[in-house]
């Protein structure tokens, strides 16, 4: 695209130039660049105009990267948003880029976090979804300072790449921060559809994330190529693109047995009344578990070990007499050990807790959640947040963090010895590093038991049966989801989903599942590589700081 002379005005509104022989006036150095380093200069109707298409373009983008994801599953419109989004990030400008970012991640966030406001009502989902696309809206904010490297300002198809690591920078610090993090609905996890989910071993969720960013990228520097008739960069970024969709489905992803096999049965035994009072009836619901566990064992044959939810006994049968009561019973139709999910209360805090029980010798390993969701489960600045959203009320204690590592070594009688298990409970599948040591640690398959009725006939379920399906594949292992009310399911080492069930149903399903002990490239590397990554990307972001230059005013 050819250069268009013109001027900027002192507030870096462009302005329109006279071709006359007025005087030359001299200004700041235009920032309003395109992502090819080109300067185009507009006369203020003009450029008020664009900028309004700009924020409509990244409006559309982020609505339809959401379609990527359950229910609608469209994984190539992740790639599609991605594009349109560095297609607004035209003007060199961190602060324009933020909004832009942010009007994408608002348009993205607000409908996949829709069940936020069944489980919460609208205020808190409105917050969260707008928290998260500031969040987000950082990664383009270091693009735009990472691009200001004299020796990239030039380089179009190579701008993808700060784009791509800017982004996955920006995921990574959504899972950690604040108040623990809140990394659901990563780009990597719109992809279990798709050729993209079996780079997951190799690196993982960031590895694909930052895959989908750079092929959306690509995308824009190739629509951009088209319509300025540049017929080198087309079909280099049509190449491109068709090479990393497709390279990826020669991939093999190993699903045989190592460790031999485990019979697991899963109970899904349903609530009455779905919603925020759901478990008001506790009792009610440990007893739907205890007769979905007699169901599964005359409908499905004996098993090996009996997977019961999150919460499926919220009186703890440790020390609650009716609870430890049907908890037994259940143990002794099974006649094997059970995962119970309960609640372990203390003085003043408590614990969400999976336990290893078995009705012959009690109880056998515990875990405890080491990652609670903030605001779901315990209350961040309670008393500022009351002010707001008085509903905060309905969470009366909060939970603490367990400490000890995320797996439990489980007695499975016909291998005659103890199966590591990682237990990852509910929200904590969205965690990169919780999982990785469990797997690091020796577990042979994953199990995630969860507790989704509070959300209603919302997608919720279905975004973190492919979290769970996804890891599956990151690592090679086996994983099972079993929620209280659905959508529960398991997923082979190759990502293959079995036993999907529907939601607000009880069932139970039995399996036969591969044990493997063979680590990926991802769970070996964990954390380093993102590490790295992070660090290239502040190292861009300060050369892009101390490189530009803007010469003093005329």
């Amino acid at each position: 695209m050819p250069t268009v002379p013109a001027l900027q005005t002192r507030r870096g509104t462009p302005s329109l130039e006279n071709e006359g022989d007025a005087p030359a006036v001299r200004r700041r150095p235009d920032r309003a660049g395109a992502v090819a380093g080109v300067r185009v200069k507009y006369s203020v109707l003009v450029s008020v105009s664009r900028r309004s298409t700009s924020l409509l373009v990244a409006a559309v983008g982020g609505f339809l990267a959401h379609f990527a994801f359950p229910q609608a599953s469209i994984w190539p419109l992740a790639i599609v948003g991605m594009a349109l989004l560095m297609w607004t990030l035209t003007r060199d400008s961190a602060r324009w880029a933020f909004l832009v970012a942010t009007v994408w991640g608002v348009a993205h966030f607000l409908p996949l976090l829709w069940w936020a406001r069944e489980a919460a009502g609208a205020i808190p989902w409105v917050a969260l979804s707008i928290a998260q696309a500031m969040l987000m809206a950082l990664a383009p904010v270091m693009y735009v300072w990472i691009r200001r490297v004299p020796a990239l300002r030039n380089a179009q198809v190579v701008l993808v790449l700060p784009f791509a690591g800017a982004w996955v920078a920006a995921e990574q610090l959504r899972q950690v921060w604040p108040f623990g993090g809140f990394p659901w609905v990563r780009m990597a996890f719109s992809q279990t559809d798709g050729p993209l989910v079996k780079l997951a071993p190799y690196g993982g969720a960031p590895l694909v994330s930052f895959v989908v960013a750079a092929l959306g990228g690509l995308l824009a520097v190739g629509v951009g190529a088209l319509l300025s008739r540049d017929m080198v960069r087309v079909p280099l970024a049509a190449l491109t693109i068709a090479a990393v969709l497709v390279a990826p489905m020669f991939i093999g992803l190993d699903s045989r047995a190592e460790e031999g096999t485990i019979r697991i049965g899963a109970v899904q035994g349903n609530v009455a009344n779905p919603g925020r009072d759901a478990f008001q009836n506790a009792r009610e619901v440990t007893g739907n578990h205890m007769a979905g566990t007699s169901r599964l064992i005359e409908e499905h044959g004996q098993v090996d070990l009996v997977l019961w939810p999150e919460n499926a006994s919220d009186y703890d049968p440790r020390i609650d007499e009716e609870a430890r009561e049907m908890v037994n019973a259940a143990a002794e139709v099974a006649g094997v050990p059970m995962l119970v999910g309960t609640v372990r209360y203390t003085e003043d805090t408590r614990y969400n807790e999976i336990l290893v029980w078995d009705g012959v010798d009690g109880v056998g390993d515990v875990y405890a959640k080491q990652i609670p969701a903030a605001f779901a489960e315990y209350i961040p600045l309670r008393k500022y947040i009351r002010e707001i959203v008085p509903i905060v009320d309905l969470v009366s204690v909060d939970m603490s963090a367990g400490e000890e590592p995320a797996y439990l070594d489980v007695p499975v009688a016909t291998l005659g010895r103890d199966v590591r298990t990682a237990t990852i409970i509910c929200f904590e599948v969205a965690y990169d590093a919780l999982i990785q040591e469990a797997v690091q640690d020796g577990s042979q398959f994953l199990y995630v038991p969860t507790n989704n009725a509070s959300f209603g006939e919302t997608t919720e379920s279905v975004q973190q049966l492919a979290m769970t399906r996804f890891r599956a594949v990151e690592h090679g292992r086996a994983a099972v989801q079993i929620s209280t009310v659905g959508v529960s399911g398991w997923a082979a080492p190759d990502g293959d989903l079995h036993e999907v069930t529907e939601l607000f149903t009880a069932d139970e399903f039995a399996a036969e599942i591969p044990l493997r002990t063979t680590q990926t490239l991802a769970t070996r590397l964990g954390p380093w590589p993102v590490y790295g990554l992070m660090v290239l990307v502040g190292l861009g972001v300060i050369a892009g700081m101390v490189r530009y230059r803007v010469p003093a005013r005329g």
